[in-house]
């Protein structure tokens, strides 16, 4: 039997390593100092393993494999490209809206170049780099202003923090609303210095309940749009225009989180209709917030539309420094607005609303062409069907809703959870990963969102 003392001496030395042949391509690709380090570690793991294993560890025989294999893994990106086949478009977990193109080309453009992000060439002078994006924003919506953030939960805390510092805010109590990662409205009011006082029932409020509470400290009467959620059955609900109307007669500004607003009337596309910020702003509502990357089909921020004078306050208070968006995603943000200057080929060029329209009979043939590889890669395991499904919008945009699709589906032979867990960790595996969803004891992968056939295919197919 070979004692630890001696497996310890069969260990090379770093340096007898880096002049061996085999590390040569290691060490142009990566560098010399991060091959040395990743050496000690190994040599650290191989003394572990022979202190607790008392034999030499398994790469004893070829350092170079076990290296590269290391140094490949930890290249890897932590933001991999998957395949979205939950059924959910907007998944916010996955990154949300994918862009258009001509908003890619745009961020590659300002990454490569310096550019006019707060310089005025007419005046040689420095300009505000929210000014071509708002003159945009005014002629899309019909508001006189606008201001943008890095999201929506700014633009919110940024309008309360401006507007209503020290004062208090009327709301809904139905309203009170909590979104993704914990995000309640009355706790973005607190951080903000502003007082919550709640308004009317959870299922119902009155005009008259707006009225009653609003006194000398009311800085904000508030809407918040219930996106994620909905209340049906014995409820009443002021509208924008019935609160605009009372803040016009008290003098107290109305504001609007819209969350996930479209700028454009999804029900032309039989899709379910969503409020849109023009609605409101012709309503009179003073400030309205939406986000870019949910119906929009942007990039992640947060967009702010209304009155000049209020608008102003946003831009002048020292969060907006704190909060206010990069040279790349406002370039993504005005490549993909000025897609709805040009509403006739929208549904082409924006890849959200490409997806949210696409017809249930395309995704089925889809599904039928995909079908025979998957039945000969999987069936002798699986049942692989092609199944109708209900696709939904994702990201607290109309979550009642469902959009008809196609999916397919592998249901275990065996019927045991463990089989069906395996082939999602598999798949999950794959060079550019597939993730679905497991419901009924069976996967689904909605195909809603695939449009690359080709790549998805040479993946499952020797």
């Amino acid at each position: 039997m070979t004692s630890p003392r001696n497996l310890y001496s069969q260990l090379p030395a770093t340096d007898r390593l880096l002049r061996d042949a085999s590390f040569s391509a290691l060490l142009n690709e990566f560098g010399h100092t991060r091959v040395v380090n990743t050496l000690r570690d190994m040599l650290d793991g191989a003394r572990e393993h022979i202190r607790t294993q008392e034999t030499l560890p398994p790469w004893n025989d070829d350092w170079a494999r076990q290296a590269k294999q290391i140094l490949d893994a930890e290249k890897r990106s932590a933001l991999l490209p998957v395949y979205n086949l939950t059924g959910t478009v907007l998944h916010t977990n996955l990154g949300r809206a994918l862009q258009a193109e001509v908003a890619i080309e745009a961020v590659s453009q300002v990454m490569r170049s310096p550019v006019t992000l707060e310089y005025d060439l007419d005046g040689a002078a420095r300009g505000h780099r929210d000014r071509a994006l708002a003159d945009l924003l005014c002629e899309l919506t019909g508001a006189e202003d606008a201001c943008i953030v890095n999201n929506n939960a700014a633009a919110v805390l940024l309008m309360l923090a401006a507007c209503a510092y020290g004062g208090e805010v009327v709301v809904s109590r139905g309203e009170l609303v909590e979104i993704g990662g914990a995000f309640r409205i009355p706790d973005v009011m607190r951080q903000a210095g502003c007082t919550l006082v709640e308004v009317g029932t959870t299922n119902r409020t009155h005009l008259k309940d707006y009225r009653q509470a609003a006194g000398e400290n009311t800085a904000l009467l508030m809407k918040v749009h219930t996106s994620n959620y909905q209340i049906a059955g014995f409820t009443k609900a002021v509208s924008e225009s019935e609160l605009a109307g009372l803040g016009q007669e008290l003098a107290i500004p109305v504001v609007s989180d819209l969350g996930s607003g479209s700028l454009v009337d999804l029900s032309q596309w039989g899709l379910p209709p969503e409020p849109m910020p023009r609605q409101l702003i012709d309503a009179g509502v003073s400030l309205v917030s939406f986000s870019g990357d949910k119906l929009l089909g942007g990039p992640q921020a947060g967009i702010i539309v209304g009155k000049k004078e209020l608008i102003a306050r946003l831009q002048s208070h020292p969060l907006k420094r704190a909060l206010r968006a990069d040279k790349m995603t406002l370039a993504a943000l005005e490549a993909t607005l000025r897609l709805y200057q040009h509403p006739e080929t929208l549904v082409e060029r924006l890849p959200t609303l490409r997806l949210l329209t696409r017809k249930t009979a395309e995704i089925d043939q889809l599904a039928q062409r995909l079908l025979p590889a998957m039945q000969r890669r999987f069936g002798e395991r699986f049942e692989v069907r092609v199944q109708a499904c209900l696709s939904q919008i994702g990201s607290g945009s109309l979550p009642v809703d469902r959009l008809p699709s196609a999916a397919l589906t592998f249901t275990p032979k065996d019927g045991r959870g463990a089989t069906l867990a395996s082939l999602t960790e598999d798949l999950r595996r794959l060079p550019k990963p597939v993730v679905g969803r497991i419901s009924e004891g069976r996967l689904w992968l909605d195909l809603r969102c695939l449009e690359e056939e080709t790549g998805f295919m040479e993946m499952f197919t020797p």
